[in-house]
């Protein structure tokens, strides 16, 4: 039986507890298929504050992210013909509104998500992306895995 994970990653140390974490899973990696989506999320000043030149970067050194990531999961084990790359650059309001979209297109069995430790100041401020995943998407199996300050 075939399992499908989406799995939403930015370049931080959540997202590395995350790919740690499924190196480690007790699943059958041949015939799990893996999306690691990332919803580019361009600030409206961005471009304005740091430069042209550094906002058109990012999107390429998260692609270099993602591909680094897939290749870490093919060497633990994952099938490279069932590991697949999203980046969307739609304009979503927020993060969570497009990790939702992408789970609606595709036929996902699961959302393994990172999450940091915040004070309930800042949660209250700047929201929680995996309470709100675990909110709305209610019929669906998540995992959220906590944040570990080693990189591997």
């Amino acid at each position: 039986m075939s399992n499908s994970i989406l799995v939403p990653l930015s370049d931080s140390l959540t997202s590395h507890s995350v790919l740690r974490y499924l190196t480690h899973m007790p699943i059958c990696m041949e015939d799990t298929d893996i999306t690691l989506l990332n919803v580019y999320k361009e600030p409206p000043v961005s471009q304005d504050l740091m430069g042209k030149s550094f906002v058109e970067k990012q999107e390429s050194r998260m692609i270099k992210f993602l591909d680094n990531a897939k290749d870490k999961l093919v060497e633990a084990g994952f099938n490279p013909e069932k590991v697949h790359i999203v980046l969307l650059k739609d304009p979503y309001p927020t993060v969570t509104d497009g990790i939702v979209a992408e789970f609606n297109r595709g036929s996902y069995d699961m959302v393994v998500i990172g999450r940091k430790h915040m004070s309930k100041a800042e949660e209250f401020v700047l929201g929680d992306i995996s309470i709100k995943l675990v909110r709305t998407l209610e019929n669906t199996a998540i995992l959220i895995v906590k944040q570990t300050d080693i990189i591997a």
